[in-house]
């Protein structure tokens, strides 16, 4: 039941892109198709630690910026 008139409208890593009203963090990166705990997320302008990211709520003009983290060897 997607209701276009409510979207809510945001940047992540400079992409126009828009999510649901109350949708948070760790479903943006699902919905986005990333494995959250292989990322690391910047919150407008801010780094954002793990242990916040289940009560941050996506709002209107927030700006993503998400690292995926590469394990090299």
């Amino acid at each position: 039941m997607s209701n276009q008139f409510h979207q809510v409208e945001l940047q992540v890593n400079g992409e126009p892109r828009s999510c649901s009203p109350h949708t948070k963090l760790p479903e943006m990166l699902e919905q986005l198709g990333l494995n959250p705990r292989l990322v690391a997320v910047e919150y407008n302008g801010e780094i954002l630690h793990r242990q916040f990211w289940s009560e941050t709520e996506m709002k209107q003009g927030d700006n993503l910026e998400i690292v995926t983290i590469v394990g090299g060897g």
